[in-house]
């Protein structure tokens, strides 16, 4: 059953490094398509509210992601002026605060149902049955949070302690509780009175903001001046850096759930999983007899208990058990499955060392499409980029390389000094040092072609904009 006044809050913000190589800081998890999957994991939680509500979703993005938000968004149907811009990361209790003022435009105050872009549900069914639980109790004016019921004494969630029973299906929140060790964790699922903590709530926009007054009114004034400026600006919704920059950093469950009267826990058995480490990934993938998860080309020998991802070549074990193998186009990681958390000291040393395998992968995802970095050298470099039906690059110029492109399929509107050129399969054109040069793709069918790149310099930052469709200028 829908409701009309149900407002799906989805939180796509976050770097995901415990899933590195896969995750990077400019394509973290939440964009990620996982193995056995169709969607990306900001995709699937957008279809898994559908049936849920009549009102669209309302996105929170920051800042460098929000091309990547705004093209998942267009795949699936869900992009139409939603997507809310933090300038700068300050933690979920300012993200919702903004959602919640924003929601409340017009004289509107509706119940905000807030998910995470980076957790997968199996039962989605079940999933639906909770939030319907839940909706008569934040209508009452309550804080619902939802307590995923525990399969195993994991020590890597909080936890939550039901109170009284407010209902068959939900509970007063007695205490949240700090991630316990192992002992504890045994205690707490032995009592059948304890979930993880799932971080999704729903509560109406009005009773947050009353809380977070109470509770942290710091955060609240300065969401306050930072939605007072709001601009629209393409699909996003942009608010005032400086403003927000002030605000303090908190969570929800620091800066409210924990502190407030009125909060309530309802619990959700329906095969989640944050997929917060390739352990979680491995858990959730289906395996074959000898417990192995294979994604990609792999031939595999005497290998039992193993997660293998070959993005684009193959993989081949023999007599190993236990592991993590994980092969993209410019890194390869291979761990041992039950020391996956410190993946993350990985990611600190490539960040030390100024490493953009921190950062970027190979394949580049841009407004317009994407480019990979075939082949590199001293004076030279090759891409292959795909552009969009409809997009256009930046009308732009270089001061220290020349470019040669060559279409591979598709077809290219080329802007050479003013000049325009049409361009199709195995058709080049030469663009000098200092000309200024514009690519379209005036198709109906993705654009291919090659880019060869000559010169003593060829950074990224070697661009001079003097206009651009996607505000980039």
């Amino acid at each position: 059953m829908r409701n009309t006044e149900l407002l799906p809050i989805v939180m796509a913000g976050g770097s995901g490094t415990r899933l590195w190589p896969l995750s990077r800081e400019l394509y973290p998890k939440q964009f990620l398509t996982l193995p056995g999957q169709d969607l990306s994991m900001l995709q699937m939680t957008l279809s898994r509210v559908e049936g849920l509500s009549d009102m669209r979703p309302l996105v929170i993005s920051n800042e460098s992601h929000r091309f990547l938000v705004a093209e998942q968004l267009r795949q699936v149907g869900k992009l139409e002026h939603n997507i809310l811009l933090e300038p700068i990361g300050r933690n979920t209790a300012p993200a919702v605060a903004l959602a919640a003022l924003h929601a409340q435009r017009d004289g509107n105050d509706p119940l905000m149902l807030v998910l995470a872009a980076d957790h997968m549900i199996g039962d989605v069914p079940a999933f639906h049955a909770a939030v319907h639980a839940a909706l008569p109790l934040a209508d009452a004016g309550l804080l619902v949070t939802f307590g995923i019921v525990p399969s195993t004494p994991e020590t890597g969630y909080g936890y939550i302690h039901r109170g009284k029973p407010l209902s068959e299906h939900a509970f007063e929140v007695a205490s949240f509780v700090e991630k316990p060790d192992l002992t504890t964790a045994e205690k707490y699922l032995a009592t059948g009175e304890y979930d993880w903590n799932s971080g999704m709530f729903l509560f109406r926009a009005s009773v947050y903001l009353k809380e977070l007054a109470t509770y942290r009114p710091d955060i609240l004034a300065a969401c306050e001046k930072s939605i007072a400026s709001s601009q629209p600006d393409l699909d996003f919704i942009r608010i005032d850096k400086e403003a927000f920059t002030a605000c303090p950093s908190d969570s929800i469950d620091y800066a409210v759930m924990e502190k407030t009267l009125h909060a309530a826990v309802v619990p959700l058995s329906a095969n989640w999983s944050d997929v917060g480490a390739f352990s979680s990934l491995w858990e959730v993938c289906d395996k074959d007899s000898d417990g192995n998860a294979f994604h990609g080309e792999v031939l595999a020998f005497n290998t039992a208990n193993t997660l293998i991802l070959a993005e684009n070549c193959m993989v081949a074990t023999i007599g190993v058990k236990d592991l993590v193998v994980v092969q993209t186009k410019d890194a390869l990681l291979v761990a041992d499955l039950k020391q996956v958390q410190d993946v993350k000291q990985i990611v600190q040393q490539l960040k030390a060392s100024n490493r953009p395998e921190a950062q970027l992968h190979r394949q580049v995802y841009r407004p317009w499409g994407h480019y990979d970095s075939v082949d590199s050298g001293m004076r030279h470099q090759v891409k292959r980029i795909t552009v969009n039906p409809g997009a256009k690059l930046s009308v732009q110029m270089h001061h220290h390389r020349a470019e040669h492109w060559i279409v591979v399929s598709g077809t290219a509107l080329v802007t050479l000094d003013g000049k325009e050129t049409l361009l199709t399969e195995n058709q080049s054109i030469y663009l000098p040092i200092g000309a200024v040069h514009a690519l379209e793709n005036p198709g109906k069918i993705p654009l291919e072609l090659i880019e060869v790149q000559v010169g003593p310099y060829l950074g990224e930052d070697d661009i001079v904009r003097f206009s651009d469709k996607y505000g980039r200028c």
